[in-house]
């Protein structure tokens, strides 16, 4: 058997998976924490103007005089 300490490339990966393991984790740990922090931003940004839709019918007078 192979001694564990000459197997080199092992260590070289197990230490990769442990680092990108441990960023992982400080990277959800800080997202987690800034959220916490921020103020709930508001989706849709109110207008400051209001919409008003009128449906009109094909027999409309309105419809006649438009068109």
């Amino acid at each position: 058997m192979s001694n564990w300490t000459s197997l080199w490339y092992v260590w070289l990966i197990l230490l990769t998976v442990f680092l990108l393991l441990l960023c992982g984790i400080t990277a959800s740990c800080i997202k987690f924490c800034c959220r916490k922090k921020r103020p709930p931003v508001e989706t849709f940004s109110r207008h400051p103007y209001d919409l008003t839709v009128i449906a009109i019918d094909s027999d409309s007078t309105a419809h006649s005089t438009v068109t």
